[in-house]
């Protein structure tokens, strides 16, 4: 992955979250299952931690869909409201790949 890519360091938040689980649970004494389900958990936290934005401006951007879909706006007013939202939205949530 590129250094100008904005999600480089959601990815190595991610990898290290992974890898600390895994040092983690190394030690560990608990069943093969218990630690696999330990690295699951510390990914799974830590996509929800790095991803929480792109979930708030999808539900933000569903929102205002379904305020246009429902036909009560002008197409001008519409047209205005889609672009205010997407100038709202992050810079990383915009023509960007998610991986």
């Amino acid at each position: 992955m590129q250094n100008d890519n904005p999600n480089t360091e959601r990815y190595i938040a991610i990898a290290r979250a992974c890898l600390k689980a895994i040092n983690d649970t190394a030690s560990d004494n608990g069943s093969r299952e218990d630690k696999i389900q330990a690295v699951y958990d510390a990914i799974d936290t830590a996509f929800q931690a790095e991803f929480s934005d792109y979930q708030q401006s999808i539900a933000v951007m569903a929102t205002v869909l379904e305020r246009i879909g429902s036909g009560d706006l002008s197409a001008d007013k519409a047209a205005s409201l889609a672009r205010q939202t997407l100038e709202q939205q992050p810079q990383t949530s915009r023509n960007a790949q998610l991986h």
